[in-house]
């Protein structure tokens, strides 16, 4: 007599059940960007000129390549900022990303990331700002000193010279006027009139407040590498190129060569950032 099977034995194993990446619907973040792209009637080179990312790392991503984003932190921000250029909802990209590499990355503080780089701070420079306030004050002070003094002996006392008789004396010189501060230079006129066309020069200005700054010359010689200060500005120069780190970009304001970096960056957005002496405020290498 035959024994029938079990109906544990028709049960699929864990191994034979179908995956969700089986579904020949499921399509990868790559191609979702891709097809928004095209939907879009957009150009690779035009995505990388809206979103300052290069042209190579925007093919990599479409291919699914997100070895060159340089980490997860970057590949995320890469993603989320080619969504919104195309005109699709890059939270569901995100969540498909993260799912595929392992969750979303903890938060990491940008400082102690590049501790091992850092460099002793550069000293103060004298603020010549103040001295000059307090020299035109003690100016005006002395003026004011001279005139009172001036108006009381002449109207306290007379000439002992008789009434209509001409003094043998000189009149007294009239006071120079102090002349006003000078106004404290824009942050703009200075990077237009320091940048030399032989070079690149890049300034780096914190208006909105203070943010986490890296800086490198063509060589990778670190040339900064600490907090800029809320109103603090740095100015960088190289012959060929410079690398920059920001660790807040959305409270950076940037002067390339002389001209104003037109870009709207998000508080808290970790950009990376290239410049060579013949790139504008309209056209960073951003990688």
């Amino acid at each position: 007599m035959s024994i029938g099977n079990s109906p544990e034995d028709d049960r699929p194993s864990p191994d034979d059940r179908p995956s969700p990446y089986d579904d020949e619907e499921f399509e990868s973040v790559g191609s979702v960007l891709k097809q928004a792209r095209v939907a879009a009637g957009m150009t690779v080179e035009e995505v990388s000129s809206e979103t300052r990312v290069r042209v190579s790392i925007v093919h990599a991503i479409e291919k699914d390549d997100f070895s060159r984003c340089g980490g997860d932190v970057y590949a995320r921000g890469h993603i989320r900022t080619i969504a919104r250029a195309v005109g699709t909802d890059p939270a569901p990209l995100l969540e498909r990303y993260d799912g595929e590499h392992g969750g979303r990355p903890e938060p990491t503080a940008a400082a102690p990331l590049f501790e091992a780089e850092r460099i002793r701070p550069e000293p103060r420079r004298p603020n010549w700002t103040v001295a000059m306030v307090a020299a035109i004050v003690v100016v005006i002070g002395f003026v004011g000193f001279t005139l009172f003094n001036g108006g009381e002996s002449g109207s306290g006392s007379k000439d002992p010279v008789a009434e209509g008789t001409p003094t043998s004396g000189k009149p007294a010189p009239k006071p120079t006027p102090s002349k006003p501060a000078d106004p404290k230079p824009d942050p703009a006129d200075s990077a237009i009139a320091g940048a030399p066309k032989d070079k690149v020069t890049v300034m780096v200005s914190a208006p909105e407040g203070r943010s986490w700054i890296s800086a490198k010359d063509h060589n990778g010689r670190l040339l900064f590498d600490g907090l800029l200060e809320k109103g603090q500005t740095k100015t960088f120069t190289d012959k060929q190129q410079v690398d920059l780190v920001l660790g807040d970009a959305g409270a950076i304001k940037l002067y390339v060569n002389g001209e104003e970096v037109e870009d709207e960056f998000e508080p808290g957005q970790v950009e990376r950032l290239s410049y060579t002496k013949g790139d504008s405020g309209d056209d960073p290498q951003v990688g």
